[in-house]
């Protein structure tokens, strides 16, 4: 079985991949005509790439008459960040305080 983040991590490690999600980002709901404009791969390419999103939680579809919409669900990249960069900023950021404290001169 594999790991949430790890779909979500899988998902982002490719720029194909990244573009779509910019460009979702940018208007969601694109049909995936409207997605591969631009992007030199075939159809069936950007419906794979398409897919690993949607395996990842990163889109969902709907369907709207004869056309299948996609839309950005940004939470898992969210979670992400909470995770595993959040932690690891939190102590710079309280560091960066407590210096500015130091050198104003605030008790």
């Amino acid at each position: 079985m594999i790991d949430e983040d790890e779909l979500v991590f899988k998902a982002l490690a490719d720029s194909t991949r990244r573009l779509l999600l910019d460009r979702l980002f940018v208007r969601d709901g694109q049909s995936l005509a409207e997605l591969m404009s631009g992007i030199e791969l075939t159809r069936f390419g950007v419906m794979r790439h398409l897919g690993v999103l949607e395996e990842a939680g990163l889109i969902t579809t709907k369907k709207s008459g004869r056309w299948k919409l996609h839309y950005l669900n940004p939470v898992p990249i969210r979670l992400i960040h909470d995770r595993w960069i959040d932690k690891y900023t939190a102590g710079r950021v309280g560091a960066l305080s407590e210096l500015k404290e130091a050198l104003e001169g605030e008790p």
